[in-house]
């Protein structure tokens, strides 16, 4: 039987304060699978479930669990397709800490000033965030140390490759192949995505797979509309015109 509370999963008592404060009481489907074994096993894990079911806390709370606060490295390393990914994951980490013992995460990110980057870097880091050329870029220069990292996660693993990242990741999977935790999760499970799997993870490593249909979305409704390119913007205006003071968000 899977845990109901993240007591039971072995969350300690201080992370389950900063959750509790942000709504986040009741674990997910794949937070109830994959936290128990990352906490117990550590070693290698292929997770593979939709967007929106909580993976960030699924890899985040253990990482966080395992991070020693008095050791000034680099311990843990995430890897995600885009700068906001990147941003949200590490603003996450920083919200679950509220209570504990200081953990410091960086994210960086192409786009950005690499200099302003580096210079934040020097600061006491544990955890760093990064989109895999950006990371590349920063060892290019030897500007980041990695030799202290013993958790590596791949986030949205899938999407990464789909954006072009398969060489980066290769490097960066080369650079890194001694590390004790590889944790690879990813929505789809495509060719590219399980010959990565095989080729840098244990071949006895944990695989995880939630119910597609158990999604934190599902009650969600989609509707579209199809239009020229010219229409879009006086469509999307009269449409928030039509909805006056309700709030909500536009994805671009």
């Amino acid at each position: 039987m899977s845990a109901s509370t993240f007591k039971e999963l072995g969350i300690s008592a201080d992370l389950r304060k900063g959750l509790k404060e942000l709504g986040i009481e009741t674990p997910t489907p794949i937070q109830q699978e994959v936290i128990p074994v990352l906490l117990q096993n550590g070693g290698d894990l292929v997770g593979q479930a939709q967007t929106g079911t909580g993976k960030t806390a699924a890899y985040g709370l253990p990482i966080l669990e395992q991070i020693n606060p008095g050791i000034d490295k680099i311990q843990a390393l995430i890897l995600c397709p885009t700068r906001e990914l990147g941003q949200q994951i590490a603003k996450q980490l920083f919200k679950f800490t509220k209570y504990t013992s200081k953990i410091f995460t960086e994210a960086v990110y192409g786009g950005a000033n690499i200099d302003e980057q580096i210079s934040k870097l020097k600061r006491r880091t544990h955890i760093v965030v990064a989109t895999p050329g950006r990371l590349i870029d920063l060892l290019n220069r030897k500007a980041i140390n990695l030799s202290d990292v013993n958790t590596l996660v791949l986030d949205e693993a899938d999407e990464m490759l789909n954006r072009g990242f398969k060489d980066d990741l290769d490097t960066i999977l080369t650079h890194m192949s001694r590390v004790q935790n590889k944790w690879l999760f990813s929505a789809t499970m495509p060719q590219g995505i399980r010959e990565l799997a095989n080729k840098y993870m244990d071949e006895d490593c944990v695989k995880i797979q939630t119910d597609k249909k158990n999604v934190v979305n599902k009650n969600i409704e989609h509707q579209y509309v199809r239009c020229e390119d010219i229409e879009k913007v006086p469509l999307l205006l009269e449409f928030l015109k039509s909805y006056k003071k309700q709030k909500g968000i536009i994805f671009c």
